[in-house]
């Protein structure tokens, strides 16, 4: 080989070598590759700022309630819009109210809000959440599981316990007049599954 062509292949290879160290050792890591990110990342998708204390759901068949306290040790409000769970066909946010001496539970406008620092009571005879076309009777000791869903888009992942209780009576306001009869969600005290 020529003393040119040895000079240009010995260019080439340092060349090459500081490229190869370049991309390996100046090179940032991608977002969220090393175990340490990650798993702080991990920790504060699964921290939320409200919590429910307490939290149980009545015994029963077909439709019923869950209880609790909602708690918010954030700086700002939460809204809870919606939940899910695998136990009911349908949950809805409901309230109750007097009209007439007889006391009337709907679907809420727009959710519930949890001030910030503060908390948002769901009892019987109050604000619950509404399990109704339940998949199985909910037995007392069972565990049931719940996604509670929150106007900013987060999520929280929550069980409650089952227990049997008996308290207060309501009737259910559906949205539409005769859909109450139909869909088996009209007087409480006509299923096994309501509060009473």
């Amino acid at each position: 080989m020529s003393r040119g062509g040895r000079g240009r292949a010995a260019a080439l290879f340092v060349a090459a070598s500081l490229i190869l160290t370049g991309c390996s050792a100046g090179a940032p890591a991608p977002a969220g590759s090393g175990d340490a990110a990650s798993g702080a990342s991990a920790e504060a998708a699964s921290e939320h700022p409200v919590r429910l204390s307490g939290g149980w759901a009545k015994a029963g068949a077909g439709m019923t309630g869950v209880f609790g306290t909602l708690e918010n040790d954030g700086d700002e409000d939460a809204v809870l819009v919606a939940v899910d769970s695998p136990a009911a066909g349908m949950v809805e946010l409901h309230e109750t109210t007097t009209a007439g001496g007889s006391a009337t539970m709907r679907e809420v406008d727009g959710g519930f809000t949890i001030p910030a620092g503060g908390s948002f009571a769901l009892e019987p005879g109050g604000n619950h959440i509404m399990f109704m076309d339940l998949a199985d009777p909910l037995l007392a000791g069972d565990e049931v599981p719940l996604e509670l869903r929150f106007e900013d888009g987060t999520t929280l992942e929550i069980s409650v316990l089952v227990k049997d209780f008996s308290g207060a009576q309501e009737n259910y306001e559906s949205g539409d007049a005769d859909s109450g009869a139909e869909d088996g969600h009209g007087e409480h005290g006509e299923h096994d599954g309501a509060e009473r």
